[in-house]
């Protein structure tokens, strides 16, 4: 009898076993910066145990800015804000060099506004299905690797286009007219070969493009931009934080509380276990002498390469901890957004983006995506080198 019953038992639990399983690694695979996040911070946990300490180590107002400014943009979204403006833009391009050109630019500017990893996933799609739809679908791995480049790199200039300059703005208290002057020579040199690379990869082909007839919800989209204007003052110390974190979730919990659960929580998330992570390090004496005297050395180059290996937002909330050299750390971690794939979240989207479309051409897109990346990596940290030891 007993037996009878284990034996109808066993494929119950296996099948929750598996379950559970699944679903731990369906979320490894699409947090995988979140859970290296939540892993270092557990194991520095264990050589320096929770105190009182650790209170000091969270940036709330970096944590608010990130999240209104996210939430804002997810209410943009939901409207399609951004894809039908981005559609009517693209409806005048003639040729396919001036659509590729356009979609790269509207990437460059939008990561600007929506930070990165955002500008992307609204973006992409849209350049999929410009190119697809019109068969110049041979352009689709540059283009993408374009885009990337230009999210990289486009949200450099301003406090609020990346994760990592918000947070480093936040935390040294950069003066706006500073931060970007700081930034200045490495957006122009961007925004320069990127244009550059499109005019001579991408030949002048005729194209048609059908008609869009969607129209932007302008009430809605009237409130939402007042939201995220009240989040920019915000960046820019013009009100308190706390006001931020009351206006617009009040707000959207009326208007769309979709745009509040849509919000990159995980983002937050990676954000807080950084913190955990990065204030231990600094109580570790070994691990502060070790990194002090690196940093020492050359700042930009250390913080440039350690995105290749552990990603620019993680690098930036780290490496802060060892220097005050925020010029160079700054110029560092946007810039090593190029280079290897792991080096931006934004990267490891387009390239989900990319073979989610197109699997059988991983090597290919790997090819020119590095080929492109490891160009940029390489000029920009020339030229800013040469600019900075002059």
């Amino acid at each position: 009898m007993n037996r009878t019953m284990e034996s109808k038992q066993t494929p119950q639990n296996t099948d929750r076993f598996h379950k559970v399983f699944s679903m731990i690694s369906d979320f490894i695979r699409k947090n995988v910066v979140l859970t290296i996040a939540l892993a270092a911070a557990l194991i520095t946990s264990l050589i320096v145990p929770p105190d009182a300490e650790y209170l000091g180590y969270f940036d709330f107002k970096t944590l608010t800015c990130l999240f209104c400014t996210l939430a804002c943009i997810c209410a943009l979204r939901n409207i399609r804000f951004f894809v039908i403006l981005a559609q009517r833009l693209i409806m005048l391009c003639k040729n396919s060099k001036l659509c590729v050109l356009t979609l790269v630019y509207i990437t460059f500017i939008g990561s600007m506004i929506l930070a990165n990893d955002m500008a992307l996933l609204t973006f992409l799609p849209l350049g999929f299905m410009v190119l697809k739809t019109t068969n110049k679908e041979k352009y689709m791995a540059f283009t993408f690797v374009m885009q990337n480049i230009a999210a990289n790199l486009g949200g450099m200039l301003t406090p609020f286009g990346n994760p990592q300059n918000l947070y480093i703005y936040s935390k040294f208290e950069i003066p706006t007219g500073e931060f970007m002057s700081i930034m200045a020579l490495p957006f122009a040199v961007s925004i320069t070969v990127i244009t550059a690379c499109c005019l001579i990869f991408v030949k002048s082909e005729p194209l048609e493009l059908a008609e869009k007839s969607e129209k932007i919800n302008t009430p809605r989209a009237l409130v939402y931009l007042v939201l995220f204007a009240l989040s920019v003052t915000i960046v820019f110390r013009v009100i308190p934080y706390q006001l931020g974190l009351v206006v617009v979730p009040a707000v959207l919990f009326f208007m769309d509380r979709d745009a509040l659960k849509k919000v990159d929580y995980p983002l937050l998330l990676t954000f807080c276990a950084f913190f955990v992570f990065a204030g231990n390090m600094a109580r570790i004496p070994l691990v502060r002498e070790v990194f002090e005297w690196l940093l020492d050395k050359n700042t930009l180059i250390v913080s440039a390469l350690s995105c290749q290996f552990i990603s620019n937002v993680p690098s930036a909330v780290l490496l802060s901890q060892f220097t005050g050299n925020y010029t160079e750390l700054l110029l560092g971690v946007n810039i090593g957004g190029a280079g290897t794939l792991i080096a931006s979240l934004a990267s490891l989207i387009t390239f989900r983006e990319f073979t989610k479309n197109y699997a059988g051409q991983t090597k290919k897109y790997i090819a020119v995506f590095s080929a492109f990346n490891f160009g940029m990596l390489a000029l920009l940290l020339a030229v800013e080198s040469f600019w900075l030891y002059l």
